[in-house]
């Protein structure tokens, strides 16, 4: 009988995680652009995806839409807010099809869901489907927010990784974690290695919008907070390696 030590490791002893949401926001498709996409730079989110999907972990996504149009500053510039919402999620789809089209591009398996019925391009959100795409290693994509006006894809993401039974948030940002000011305009800015849910409301820490904060600290849902810049960073933080910053109950 072979002992322990000699049974070939699985992929996802690796990590802790089985499930998680990978929340990123448009501007991260945009690479040195300052609008739009930049196929180079979906193409190497899509490789980040990949090398955690090839642990065994089951992954969920949202994507942001303020790449092409963000709701607010819509509303901002003279736009009826509700109409200016809808075009937003209507973003956030063209960026879930691009990234779809880069993952199986990588032989991953991916399905895109829509909070906003649109059957000729994705499927719409029924949560019992969603978790059986799951199941099947497939990755999910949710598109258009919650499908309702006056909610950020953050509060999206909260909302989906909750139904779907994530573990927890990735964060895929600009910076390394959270922050108390902007490091990129302040050298003094200190990074927090944890931060309670309370804390990053009461500082107005800025990580999610406050629904989404709320959201998750009712469901005890940890927000892992990390730069999408440093090359494989994803995979990094789930085998336990690299920068980043729980926000935590």
């Amino acid at each position: 009988m072979p002992n322990d030590a000699d049974m070939p490791t699985s992929p996802l002893a690796q990590t802790k995680f089985r499930r998680v949401m990978l929340k990123i926001s448009g501007e991260a498709l945009m690479g040195d652009q300052g609008f739009g996409l930049h196929p180079p730079t979906v193409q190497r989110i899509a490789q980040e995806v990949k090398s955690v999907h090839d642990l065994g972990v089951e992954i969920c996504m949202v994507i942001g839409g303020g790449n092409i149009f963000r709701g607010l500053q819509g509303s901002a510039q003279g736009m009826e807010r509700t109409t200016a919402d809808y075009m937003g999620m209507l973003a956030t789809v063209m960026n879930a099809l691009a990234m779809q089209s880069s993952l199986e591009a990588l032989n991953i398996h991916t399905r895109v869901i829509s909070a906003i019925p649109m059957d000729q391009v994705c499927e719409p959100y029924i949560r019992r489907r969603a978790v059986r795409h799951l199941e099947k290693k497939r990755v999910v994509i949710f598109a258009a927010g919650t499908g309702n006006p006056y909610f950020t894809t953050d509060t999206a993401a909260t909302l989906r990784a909750n139904e779907m039974a994530c573990e927890a948030i990735f964060k895929g940002t600009k910076v390394d974690g959270v922050y108390d000011k902007d490091p990129k305009k302040h050298t003094d800015a200190k990074r927090y290695d944890r931060v309670t849910y309370d804390e990053v409301l009461a500082q107005h820490l800025g990580v999610m919008d406050a629904s989404a904060i709320a959201l998750a600290r009712d469901n005890n849902l940890p927000i892992i907070v990390f730069s999408l810049d440093e090359p494989d960073g994803f995979k990094g933080i789930l085998a336990g390696r690299g920068t980043y910053t729980t926000v935590h109950g």
